[in-house]
């Protein structure tokens, strides 16, 4: 039976601020396949100070007339909607996450019953959030951009002291930078990651296109966390460095199909080749008519398709013996 890779569709705040936008992303993630569609939750002013400069990326797609704050609290929904977008998820039978960034928000997101609380990598050194979190001792995803693995290590201990057992956290590896240059990925940071003895580890994804996350479930990532919008030319800081839904689709098939191909590491027969051993594999045959009794040797026998006869591991054996009958050419050999 093949393992089944949690696929969670980051919405982000690629819905603009517009609720009805975030309702549509909820609905493009189910038919895409997600198990999760993921949202950001977060009162701006309790996240962001008035000097906070914008990152590198945001200048490149919002400009750098705002500031960050500025520019999150025009793209932030209000707390009070995330009640209705996990309703609304519900509904469509796909799972409801979103990420806190500051305690009010994790507060709000109490009652919504999620799954998993959702730690983002730039609150992987904030104690108070950390403990906040750890102290509700339920499933916890944390990604790890832009950590070192003490920092990691240091942080699972703040989540495992608060109340949070070390088997109910999953590891996300990630590099913060949207896009991610391949180069900056470094997938083989799983194993580091794995050797914290947490639940799980997985991928949090920001490269472009699908081909980085669909290789980390390869690698052993039990969870998938990629960025989509409904439309890459919308105004916003993610957009550029997100999925559309066909995209978004083509990753989840391609992921499943991976999974099936992994196996059981076992070296066997599929069943699906059984059939072809005969046609693939070869006999021992007659290189030229052959008389009974006449002494089997390298000239007159040979090796040919189809493997329904006697192996030609075997030849070494069978070099030397009489011939039990007459042979045409071709024919099989028997002993």
């Amino acid at each position: 039976m093949s393992r089944h890779t949690i696929i969670i569709a980051e919405a982000g705040v690629n819905h603009n601020g517009d609720l009805q936008l975030a309702r549509r992303m909820v609905a493009a993630a189910k038919a895409a396949g997600a198990d999760y569609v993921k949202f950001q939750t977060a009162v701006p002013e309790l996240v962001i100070s008035s000097i906070a400069p914008k990152a590198e990326y945001q200048k490149e797609t919002t400009g750098s007339e705002q500031s960050q704050l500025e520019m999150c609290k025009a793209i932030h929904l209000p707390l009070c909607d995330y009640a209705g977008l996990a309703a609304l998820c519900e509904d469509e039978g796909i799972g409801f996450m979103s990420t806190p960034f500051d305690l009010v928000s994790i507060d709000t997101l109490v009652p919504l019953g999620m799954d998993y609380w959702k730690i983002p990598s730039g609150e992987i050194t904030n104690l108070p959030y950390l403990r906040k979190i750890g102290q509700r001792g339920e499933r916890v995803i944390m990604s790890t951009g832009m950590s070192t693995l003490p920092e990691v290590e240091a942080a699972v201990g703040v989540l495992e002291q608060a109340g949070t057992p070390r088997n109910q956290i999953w590891l996300l590896h990630c590099t913060t930078q949207y896009p991610t240059p391949p180069k900056a990925v470094n997938l083989s940071a799983m194993r580091a990651l794995e050797t914290l003895g947490c639940a799980g580890v997985g991928y949090s994804d920001h490269t472009q296109g699908i081909a980085i996350p669909v290789a980390a479930v390869a690698m052993g990532a039990c969870i998938i966390e990629k960025h989509f919008t409904l439309d890459r030319n919308l105004p916003g800081p993610d957009h550029k460095a997100s999925l559309e839904p066909d995209e978004l689709k083509a990753m989840v098939d391609d992921i499943r199909r991976v999974e099936q191909a992994i196996g059981s590491g076992q070296k066997v027969v599929a069943e699906a080749e059984r059939p072809n051993i005969e046609i693939a594999r070869k006999s021992i045959v007659a290189a030229r008519p052959i008389r009974k009794g006449e002494i089997l040797t390298e000239e007159n026998i040979t090796v040919k398709r189809p493997g329904s006869g006697i192996s030609p591991m075997l030849w070494d054996s069978v070099v030397g013996t009489a011939a039990v009958d007459d042979f045409d050419y071709d024919t099989l050999i028997r002993i």
